[in-house]
């Protein structure tokens, strides 16, 4: 039995490699049986700014209130996004503060110092692209945005992040060589 699929592209362009590879993903999935939705951020009408922070509420755009509805559904995230400036894209940014919200991804209680994690039980792959050789982003940037992301991100809700597939530098890469990154993007859904 196929796995319930939320696929998330956080870069805006839709001729994007990001795109290219969640489509190639989101494919592979249907192949393999599985159900898969899809938001693509560049399409959605929200405001990313959360304008007070947690201390008023702002009303959920309606394209946000079904985002929240697919979270719920989903049991495995896929999110598919560039590193840009060593970090995540203002849109995919602006998208979590203003989805995970406390409530619905975590609710912190009197005297306890985390909160709970109210997105237990789902897992996410994350599928990353970079202009910066992967190597010199592990290594020498020690992969900030990768941190941000799998752990003070999706592990702080209770999504288990399992993995991270990077793919560049896309800079002069070749036709051939993206051909190869949508190969593997395909090829993660069967692990």
């Amino acid at each position: 039995m196929g796995k319930r699929i939320l696929l998330i592209l956080g870069h805006p362009s839709a001729n994007s490699l990001c795109a290219a590879l969640a489509e190639s993903y989101a494919q592979s999935a249907l192949d393999a049986g599985h159900e898969v939705r899809q938001l693509r951020l560049g399409e959605m009408n929200f405001d990313p700014v959360l304008r007070q922070g947690y201390q008023q509420i702002q009303a959920l755009e309606d394209d946000l209130s079904a985002a929240q509805s697919d979270i719920l559904w989903a049991e495995h995230l896929t999110l598919v996004y560039p590193i840009w400036w060593g970090g995540i894209p203002a849109l995919l940014k602006g998208f979590f503060d203003r989805v995970l919200l406390p409530g619905f991804a975590f609710k912190y209680r009197k005297g306890k110092a985390f909160p709970d994690k109210l997105l237990k039980g789902r897992t996410a792959d994350l599928l990353v692209t970079m202009d910066t050789p992967p190597w010199y982003y592990r290594w020498v940037y020690r992969m900030p945005a990768s941190h941000e992301v799998r752990k003070s991100t999706l592990a702080f809700c209770g999504i288990k992040p399992l993995r991270t597939l990077t793919f560049g530098p896309v800079l002069g890469s070749s036709a051939q060589q993206r051909q190869a990154w949508l190969l593997q993007a395909q090829a993660i859904v069967s692990r």
